[in-house]
């Protein structure tokens, strides 16, 4: 286990007295300083490139960055987690989703025979499943085939599947429609439910404790519905669940069989690999799933394997740390110029701010040292006409990643000329900005007066100076996408590392569950007179208006 003092090391000591250089050093000066700088600050891995020339890095930073990872011995932890040690020390659990991604016998060998084979089990009836739906094999209690799912979880028990599907819509089968169901307000359940035919309606209820409040009400507003269309029918075929709470999940009405399990090791915003993946599976067909976890494993061994200087998840992590920790620059812009990914700064809104969104170190003492960014960000171009204001010219630097596929699923192939010229001029002018000098030539040149120049110029200076990643596929297959997503697992697990905190419990998550418990017991008539003046008067104004 880590101590609170390393991370006081000469190292962090030394980036503290680089970074007060660097948050006064120009990026457009480092180009000038070094003509092959983009082949020296960018690399290759499992199909994606990335490109950190425009990061405000010198050689020196990387390698102080690189012998602090040593320092605190980063192999040794990544070398835990996938052998299985309890990293995740406040629960006592190991974070073993990677594991879901390797071979049989790797498997075998960090969880024992007997585990590897329901991870087997759970693999098998999962294609099973996926193929009896896409050959209109399995049928409702009416005798009619299956054509719509609907998936029921929230957190991580629905965001990465549903990333996924949007992600990968060209690979989409034809046959079942896979809807997704996590918000508990009762318009997003009559909104979904209302263009669902109960006879041909599958639900998945995903919630490793089969406890979740909010996936319990809206699974048991799917069964009412269900019941109130299909009455003297047995309503179990309608029914599948993910848990590990398998009692739980037979006392709702669910059948043994269509049960599939969840283990402790695997936490919820990480758990896509595993049967949470199943409404994925059923979108895009399991072998493209597989396919998926495939290029999910690449990643993980390139992350156990290569060198820290040469190894991207490590790279962007301690360029992110350098960043936020040492820069002062408390955010990070994820912006991808690609549609079908609109939804992936969401999904790490979640897998980041929730893993390393804390402030404790692993000895119960303080962080010395800012940790995770508040993530942020929106599909390019739409965030251009945006947040991306801010970013241009106000005086908070935002750090951003870019992403981009060389190609198009679209025959608009314009369309993506454009776009990803977006991208490249985005990251280029966030770098390089508009001076007083630039602006006021450039208004010179419109022909505009002495006076309107000087009065309008300081309005059109950019400060520039903004660092980014490029993150560029040549096209986005399901293997591609695995190893992104696993990409950006382990950047957040390494930054976890470094910061000395446990980024897979969530205590803020639980705080908040259990106020809303409370809460709802007080709505009940039950009295709390430990609930703020505040909060009673919301509940009084709530219940008034019910009555």
């Amino acid at each position: 286990m880590f101590t609170a003092n390393q991370i006081n090391s000469n190292y962090v000591v030394q980036l503290n007295d680089i970074a007060k250089h660097f948050q006064q050093n120009s990026i457009c000066s480092l180009f000038k300083q070094s003509s092959n700088r983009f082949e020296q600050y960018s690399l290759s891995a499992c199909n994606i490139f990335l490109d950190y020339s425009k990061q405000n890095v010198d050689e020196d930073v990387i390698k102080s960055l690189v012998s602090w990872a040593d320092d605190i011995k980063l192999n040794d932890a990544i070398a835990d987690m996938f052998s299985g040690e309890k990293i995740n020390h406040t629960e006592g659990r190991a974070v073993l989703h990677s594991i879901l991604r390797a071979p049989a016998d790797k498997q075998s060998s960090v969880l024992g025979e007997q585990v590897a084979n329901e991870i087997a089990g759970a693999n098998q009836k999962m294609r099973e499943l996926c193929s009896k739906l896409h050959k209109g094999e399995y049928l409702g209690c009416t005798g009619k085939a299956i054509t719509d799912v609907v998936a029921i979880g929230i957190g991580g028990s629905y965001y990465g599947a549903k990333v996924a599907q949007e992600s990968l819509k060209p690979f989409h089968q034809q046959k079942v429609k896979v809807h997704y169901l996590a918000n508990i307000d009762g318009s997003a359940v009559a909104e979904k439910l209302a263009v669902l035919n109960p006879e041909t309606t599958l639900i998945i209820v995903i919630s490793k404790t089969f406890s979740t409040q909010e996936t319990l009400l809206n699974a048991q507003s799917a069964k009412s519905w269900l019941t109130s269309y299909l009455t003297n029918y047995d309503i179990a075929n309608h029914f599948v669940a993910v848990s590990s709470n398998i009692s739980k999940a037979k006392e709702f009405g669910i059948k043994e069989s269509n049960i599939l399990p969840m283990w402790d090791w695997v936490g919820g915003r990480f758990s896509l690999w595993s049967a949470v993946g199943l409404p994925l599976a059923i979108a895009i067909g399991y072998e493209n799933f597989e396919q998926m976890r495939a290029g999910a494993y690449q990643m993980d061994e390139h992350f156990q394997q290569a060198l820290f200087s040469e190894n991207m998840p490590v790279l962007m992590a301690l360029i992110g740390i350098w960043n936020s920790s040492f820069l002062g620059y408390n955010s990070l812009g994820i912006l991808p110029y690609d549609h079908s990914l609109r939804a992936f700064p969401g999904y790490l809104q979640q897998v980041d701010m929730e893993s390393n969104g804390k402030r404790v170190n692993h000895n119960g003492g303080e962080v010395e040292l800012t940790t995770a960014p508040i993530v942020f960000g929106q599909e390019g171009t739409n965030g251009q006409h945006a947040f991306m204001q801010l970013m241009h010219q106000s005086n908070e630097i935002v750090p951003a990643d870019f992403i981009v596929s060389l190609t198009s699923n679209s025959d608009y192939h314009h369309h993506h000329t454009m776009l990803v010229a977006n991208c490249f001029a985005q990251s280029e002018a966030l770098m390089v900005g508009k001076t007083l000098v630039q602006a006021k030539v450039e208004l010179t040149n419109q022909g505009l007066s002495a006076d309107d120049v000087d009065r309008l110029a300081p309005h059109k200076v950019m400060p520039g100076n903004s660092p980014s990643n490029t993150i560029v596929f040549e096209h986005l297959t399901p293997k591609v996408l695995g190893a992104f997503l696993a990409l950006y697992e382990h950047k957040i697990f390494v930054q976890g590392v470094m910061w000395q905190l446990n980024s897979f419990d969530q205590w803020g998550v639980e705080l908040g569950k259990e106020l809303g418990t409370s809460i709802l017991a007080v709505m009940g008539g039950e009295s709390n007179d430990a609930l703020s003046t505040s909060t009673q008067g919301l509940i009084s104004k709530y219940l008034d208006k019910r009555k």
